[in-house]
């Protein structure tokens, strides 16, 4: 079921996929183009129908794909560096909006191009990354669904691994560095909710970065040979994709963990306090719709994510000898057993 799941999300993530054919002659006259850019690579199949998180929103605004809306998909095949080359390729094409899935793609659209409109789905520090000059006025040709609402959001998913786990003192959080780099190519500072909440909480936290998959090896190695007791998952596409290699590093190697997608849980992961992406994934394709019957990026306030889920799997709270508390149980949106 878990894995059912994550390629649930992979196929919703890469979903935008249908361009050769959609590009056809007899596209109507005043037919719109979306680019999709993502680095998930392409699904084999997919069908684009009205049941779809990605393509039901605008099915249902009335848009035909093939007709009166053209995609231009083209497959990153799962590799970050090739988002600046494959951006743009979108912009040579003249789309009409570019749709962005996570940081990585935000920020290499948002270097190919100043004029052509772009809606983010899933990039946490908009702000701090360059993309936007505020939440409420973006004041530039980029606007979206942001995926971190405040600090609290991370200290709150560590007070869940604490109070299942309370033994644990040395945290290892597993991060992303490109997730956080700026337009300008640099490293954002942001308010860490991780940092914060792992030292309210007594943790002794150190940080292990991870860009690509060859890349998961050494930072295993590094958590182990550091020694530590728990771990912390950022969630990006680049962890996304190695949902079920990290929770088998963790499970297998006693470590509690604490993940920012629901999907690690189902997948064996300990806990998770993540955004209900579905419903934000939703909304960035109102963002698209909105621009693409003649809206600006630049008055669309970027939409904050509301809703939030804690998951718990109890399978692994005895594979590890944990107790997951009553009060956790009681309050938590889904258990895994």
């Amino acid at each position: 079921m878990a894995r059912v799941r994550r390629r649930q999300f992979l196929a919703a993530a890469a979903s935008l996929s249908i361009a050769p054919w959609a590009r056809s002659q007899g596209a109507a006259a005043k037919a719109r183009t979306l680019g999709v850019l993502t680095p998930h690579p392409r699904p084999e199949k997919f069908v684009w129908g009205p049941d779809n998180v990605v393509s039901g929103p605008l099915i249902k605004r009335g848009w035909v794909i093939g007709k009166t809306l053209l995609i231009e998909r083209p497959d990153a095949g799962g590799k970050e560096d090739l988002l600046p080359k494959l951006a743009a390729e979108l912009v040579a094409k003249r789309v009409d909006v570019i749709w962005a899935l996570g940081p990585e793609a935000a920020i290499a659209a948002a270097r190919a191009t100043s004029t052509i409109p772009i809606v983010f789905w899933g990039v946490a520090f908009p702000v701090e990354q360059g993309l936007i000059d505020s939440f409420g006025r973006p004041g530039r040709n980029v606007t979206g669904v942001a995926w971190w609402a405040s600090p609290e959001v991370d200290a709150k998913r560590l007070e869940l691994l604490r109070a299942i786990a309370p033994a644990a003192k040395r945290l290892a959080s597993l991060w992303v560095p490109t997730s956080i780099r700026t337009v300008a190519g640099r490293q954002a500072v942001i308010a860490s909710g991780t940092s914060a909440g792992a030292k309210a909480l007594g943790y002794e936290l150190e940080r292990f970065p991870v860009e690509k998959a060859e890349d998961f090896d050494a930072a295993f190695a590094a958590i182990l040979a550091w020694g530590a007791q728990a771990i912390t998952v950022a969630g990006t596409t680049v962890t996304v994709r190695a949902t079920r290699r990290i929770v088998e590093f963790a499970n297998g190697n006693r470590l509690p963990s604490a993940y920012t997608f629901t999907d690690f849980v189902e997948a064996g992961g300990l806990v998770s306090y993540a955004i209900d992406w579905k419903p934000t994934m939703a909304r960035s394709m109102d963002f698209v719709d909105r621009i693409l019957r003649g809206a600006k990026p630049s008055d669309l306030a970027v939409d904050l994510p509301t809703e939030y889920q804690t998951a718990v799997n109890l399978k692994t709270a005895k594979l590890l000898g944990l107790t997951v508390p009553q009060s956790i149980l009681l309050r938590a949106d889904k258990v895994v057993d």
